[in-house]
């Protein structure tokens, strides 16, 4: 099966329908068995990001395209690394591409269709259990959610393991003093700045943004530093203050310099669209320090991860671009 399909989107009498019956009605010699082939062999993508699962239910404006040969795999869930393991809690470093949690209207679908897309949320038990040296029955050791990261976001996460933990803290994310530090590149040059807005989940346009109308919206505050300066391009720092939904994105594309890489907020409210012109190969935002009081120990906490290859290679590759700027 050769097939590939350009770029579109659904139309109002296409949505609610799965992502398999939109690719057969596009594809009608092929067989239902031979559509959800090409689906979980990495063939969809949805919204630009590859999509396994042949019932996933699509919506209007949604944007499908069948690749002419398999999406390459993610790294495997060997690769992912524990930080910190304790009774209480847990901190992982994220690869990009995975969800950090499943949607609630995910929660009840089998082992085996969560397993074509497998979150964050599914896989640290697996490991949590083989790094304990539990006896591989009953039910997987249950993780509690107290922040989570954008799915092409990479970075240092934590998860609660007790009512305990989540608590305590849950109330330090609400005090904003859990630090929280990325690391993004953008176009142009981003000064140092206090970032402060109220985010509203519709702009205007379906997606969230800043608003200026009084009484309404959460607010949202960002700090940005300049790390390294590049020829057309901005290293930054953003610790944040509040940890709203792609608040580091929606600030920065509010801006006028959307991170490189990303392909939802380089819309802006009018319709128009900022290039992206940079070759990154994916959202260059990586959540590079976590650092907090232990909730239950009171033990000061931190870590740093380092940019992963693909970022190190992209902003290698702008430096090397400066370079040879400077020498002609």
């Amino acid at each position: 099966m050769n097939e590939a399909l350009a770029l579109f989107a659904l139309s109002a009498e296409q949505a609610g329908r799965t992502l398999a019956a939109v690719l057969r009605q596009r594809l009608p010699d092929l067989s239902w068995s031979q559509v959800r082939r090409l689906i979980e062999t990495r063939r969809a993508q949805v919204n630009g990001e590859l999509c396994l699962d042949p019932a996933r239910r699509l919506k209007e404006g949604e944007t499908v395209e069948l690749l002419a040969r398999p999406a390459a795999k993610p790294r495997q869930q060997e690769a992912l690394v524990l930080r910190h393991l304790d009774e209480h809690l847990v901190v992982v470093e994220k690869p990009a591409g995975i969800p950090t949690v499943r949607h609630p209207a995910e929660r009840h679908w089998t082992e085996r269709r969560k397993a074509l897309s497998p979150t964050l949320e599914d896989l640290v038990p697996k490991l949590i259990r083989q790094r304990e040296g539990r006896i591989h029955k009953g039910p997987l050791p249950r993780l509690r959610i107290v922040h989570r990261l954008d799915k092409e976001t990479s970075g240092l996460v934590v998860f609660a393991r007790t009512v305990a933990a989540e608590r305590g803290l849950g109330k330090q994310f609400h005090a904003h003093t859990v630090v929280r530090r990325y690391l993004a590149v953008v176009p142009g040059f981003v000064p140092p700045q206090r970032i402060a807005t109220r985010l509203v989940r519709d702009r205007g346009d379906g997606r969230r943004g800043s608003t200026r109308q009084p009484g309404i919206g959460k607010e949202a505050i960002t700090h940005v530093e300049v790390m390294e300066r590049l020829p057309g391009y901005t290293l930054l720092s953003c610790r944040l203050e509040t940890g709203r939904t792609h608040q580091i994105r929606i600030h920065l594309a509010e801006l006028g310099h959307p991170v490189c890489g990303d392909k939802v907020y380089h819309h802006l409210p009018d319709g128009s669209i900022l290039a992206d012109r940079s070759g990154a190969p994916r959202l260059a935002l990586h959540a590079v320090a976590l650092g907090f009081l232990h909730p239950i120990t009171r033990q000061q906490m931190h870590w740093e991860m380092p940019l992963p290859s693909d970022l190190q290679g992209f902003l290698d590759r702008l430096r090397a671009a400066a370079q040879c700027n400077h020498a002609d």
